[in-house]
């Protein structure tokens, strides 16, 4: 049964249609596939073949050790937007229900190659020149998900040492107890820092930099 309706199509190639630059989608999954592993796979393949400038690549999570390595994937599936180059961005589970939306604007942000974000908060993230690790937990009906996920990977995009991860987190409990995420969306900077909510652009730039000054 296909995921996406014909109405959905449309849209999708009608927002396609301004795609500048290739988009090339990475996805992590196994031969016995894991848990929404076979779905998130189906809504990748009927996405890639809405344009003729993305395109698909399947790796094996147990087999293609020198991709896991390249992309540093710790867990499936795995789903990564890659551009011109590799931005950053991450998506660790399904992206249905809402995140759906979050995964076709991050797909036309990396083709354009432009984070979107204002001049200020370009010119703050640049002075960023260690490792800094976003992730983003959410689930499929949190309508305040988009965009705190959005956020944090226009950030990525804008600074090549920041990596953003959407976690699914009812497919990754046991991270969703580490980080003590009692509501969505959570936000986790490093390993020590949690903002609840979907913030601005303004007060995540106060926190990564924070973060990053106390590294």
């Amino acid at each position: 049964m296909a995921f996406l309706q014909e109405k959905d199509k449309k849209y999708i190639q009608d927002l396609f249609s301004n795609l500048s630059n290739p988009v090339h989608i990475r996805f992590f999954t196994q031969e016995i596939e894991c848990q929404y592993c076979r779905e998130t796979r189906q809504i990748l393949e009927e996405v890639t073949e809405l344009s003729d400038i993305t395109d698909l690549h399947i790796y094996d999570f147990v087999t293609d050790k020198d991709a896991v390595d390249r992309y540093n994937i710790d867990k499936i599936p795995a789903t990564i937007i890659e551009g011109q180059t590799d931005f950053g961005i991450r998506y660790y589970g399904i992206p249905s229900g809402y995140e759906f939306s979050s995964l076709l604007e991050d797909i036309v942000d990396v083709s354009k190659g432009d984070s979107g974000l204002s001049a200020q908060t370009r010119q703050k993230l640049k002075q960023i020149e260690k490792p800094q690790h976003l992730q983003v937990f959410v689930t499929p009906t949190c309508p305040y998900c988009p965009k705190a996920v959005r956020l944090a990977h226009k950030f990525a995009m804008e600074n090549p040492y920041i990596v953003a991860d959407t976690v699914e987190a009812t497919e990754f409990p046991h991270l969703a107890i580490k980080y003590n995420v009692r509501g969505v969306p959570r936000t986790m900077i490093g390993e020590d820092i949690p903002i609840e909510g979907a913030v601005d652009e303004t007060v995540l730039t106060e926190h990564v930099m924070e973060a990053y000054n106390n590294l």
